[in-house]
């Protein structure tokens, strides 16, 4: 397997992405493993259940591969559920992916998903985190994670989120930074 250095961008570096520097607290630096000029590249964020039913899986499947047909970069979370279909799928159709950790690079979350973390790498994704690499993913880690999924794309769609779950609090970052959250629900 390949091996791929990890690289810090700092918020003064020129490739530290002009999008995250408009959120709220964007975060100070980011560690990054793969492609890192899928920063700047047009992308969507792609979030939803963990849970999802067979219709969301559909759904997640037959939008991410019309998106990776035009060259959008799939964002999402590296999360069970939608966020590693959306992933799998853009891999499957030869697109690019972001999956954005609540944890760092050397403790992935969920460990059921460090294979999925390796393929993303493999196929010329790019995997970034704000947390240095041996931070375990805790509960706050995951919203401050969602800001940076909806910084990082143009937009966001959702499909079948839980009430007042992380997908929800990821379609209200994007919301309040004024870009477009497409929802498919259950």
């Amino acid at each position: 397997m390949k091996k791929y250095d990890e690289k810090i961008i700092e918020y003064v570096d020129e490739l530290y992405p002009n999008r995250l520097r408009e959120i709220k607290n964007p975060p100070i630096r980011l560690y990054a493993k793969g492609n890192i000029e899928l920063l700047n590249s047009i992308g969507l964020a792609i979030i939803g259940s963990r849970t999802n039913t067979q219709y969301g899986e559909k759904m997640c499947k037959t939008f991410t591969k019309k998106l990776v047909e035009y060259e959008f970069t799939i964002i999402s979370g590296l999360a069970i559920g939608i966020d590693s279909i959306a992933h799998k799928t853009c891999i499957k159709y030869f697109g690019k992916t972001i999956a954005v950790l609540p944890c760092g690079l050397n403790n992935i979350y969920p460990k059921q998903n460090i294979r999925l973390f390796n393929e993303i790498l493999e196929n010329d994704g790019l995997v970034i985190t704000e947390y240095e690499d041996n931070i375990k993913a805790e509960s706050k880690n995951f919203l401050e994670r969602n800001r940076i999924v909806a910084g990082l794309g143009v937009g966001t769609l959702v499909i079948e989120a839980g009430y007042r779950s992380g997908t929800s609090v990821t379609a209200r970052y994007t919301r309040n930074l004024n870009k477009p959250v497409f929802c498919i629900p259950s």
